[in-house]
Parts: structure tokens; sequence; C-alpha cells
């Protein structure tokens, strides 16, 4: 299906590694222009020089840390206009409400919750004026599927599934589109880690760490690709009809109750 996107340009954050790695790779191979912006610019340097000589489009990147105030506006600037910007930085670590310090919640905040907040903010006012667009937020199934022991991620995800519907109940009518995606377990370098640190404490083997996932929908986790194909399709004119919702990519595993 030839998504339409051929031509567009696109913004994607945290786009070094994982799922902003995996969207940037897809939007190249419909032949779309890229801005990428993640913290490690050598990383960064290198992924986009890998798209560039895999798909023949125009790829700048943008070392940039989102967290840090007046950041959005500094890369809203550099990038310029956009067609497509793909919300995606940002990792809010693991606790129980009495195990998160306030440092570690605020940092984690400004980067995720508050960053996205803000270049949304950056960008909708830019892609109302030309009169067109589409906002992507990845956002993460703690937003609804609650976990006591990620309470700083829940509280966070649940605040960004409500931005989206918020803004984007309104915003198709300013024709910007704001949709969210929310990823369950994804086999990403930071799933692989957590889950080793995991299998290494409780079965003594970090190597075992597959076995925390052998009750997951179809006992695995879902792929890079698997998620970033939602997004990459959310943002296409091909669901030119959809604002202000979220979709879950998760096998079903919200839906079932359960936990691995």
């Amino acid at each position: 299906m030839d998504l339409g996107l051929r031509g567009k340009t696109v913004l994607v954050t945290g786009s070094s590694k994982g799922i902003g790695l995996g969207c940037a790779e897809l939007f190249a191979a419909e032949g779309a222009s890229l801005h990428l912006a993640a913290r490690s610019a050598d990383l960064l340097e290198t992924r986009g020089q890998a798209i560039r000589a895999a798909h023949q489009v125009d790829v700048q990147v943008h070392p940039i840390d989102l967290a840090v105030r007046g950041s959005a506006e500094e890369l809203s600037e550099r990038c310029g206009d956009v067609d497509i910007l793909v919300n995606n930085a940002g990792a809010i670590p693991g606790g129980s409400v009495d195990q998160v310090d306030d440092s570690r919640w605020r940092e984690a905040w400004d980067l995720k919750v508050f960053g996205y907040i803000n270049i949304t903010r950056q960008y909708f006012a830019r892609m109302r004026a030309r009169g067109g667009g589409t906002i992507v937020n990845v956002i993460g199934l703690a937003g609804e599927s609650y976990d006591a022991n990620y309470i700083a991620g829940t509280a966070g995800n649940a605040s960004l599934m409500a931005f989206t519907r918020g803004v984007g109940s309104t915003s198709i009518d300013q024709g910007v589109r704001v949709l969210g995606v929310n990823p369950g377990a994804v086999e990403t370098d930071r799933i692989r880690s957590l889950f080793a640190s995991k299998a290494e404490t409780e079965l003594g083997d970090r190597e075992r760490w597959r076995e925390f996932l052998s009750k997951a929908p179809l006992g695995r986790a879902a792929s890079v690709e698997e998620v970033a194909n939602v997004v990459v399709f959310l943002a296409s004119e091909r669901a030119s009809y959809l604002s202000g919702i979220i979709v879950t990519v998760d096998g079903g595993r919200a839906a079932r109750g359960g936990t691995f």
C-alpha cells in the first residue's frame, strides 16, 4: 500500500535507537525526508548516514536534550516546518511511589512528559498556521494498564494519553491530527537489558531473560517494526479521519488484565 508519504518531511525525536529509529527507517522507505533528534550526537550521525545510504532521502540530524528548558523552541527553529512530528524521546525509570525520589521523577518527566507537550505546542502552532500536519505521540501501555512498581511512568503516560486525546479531539477541525500509540513490551535494547538484569537477579542467568515473556501474547515482545508500522500508518493520509485516539499495540495484553 502506498501511504502517500513520498516528499513529506518528518521529525522523529528519540530516533537514534529503538522505536524512534524503526519509525525513521520506515518513513525513509516511504520516501520521506527526515529530521532526527536525540541526545547522542555520534550515534545519531551514524544512524543518519545509514538511512541516507539505504533510501537516498535527505536526513538531517539534531543532537539535542529535549529535557532542557527552551530546547523545543530551539529544535523547531532548526527544523522549520514539518508535515509530521513523531514524539518518542524519553524513558521513565521504574520504582514504586516511595522509591522514585523527587529529582528522578522530575528529570524523567522533563524529557518525556513536558518534552512531548513542549514540542507539540511548537509544532501544533506551525501546522495550524500552514493548514495541516500530523503529530503522533509514542506513549506506553502503563498509561492504561496501571503499574504501582512503575508509578512515575504510569502517571506520566496517563497524562500524555489525556493530552493527546484532548488536543486531538478538536485539532482536526484546524487541519492538524494528533494521535497516540501505546506499545506494550517491545524488543528493544532497553527491554533486553531490563529483563536480563531481572533474570540475573531472579534466575541467576542473564541469558534466560526471554523466559519473562513466556506469558506475553504470542510468547514474545512486539518487534520494533510492528510498532513502527502503526505509527507510520497513523501519520499517513490513509488515516485521515483519525485524531484524538490512542492505538494500543500489545497483542491484547491489557485486555487480558494479566502481567508477565
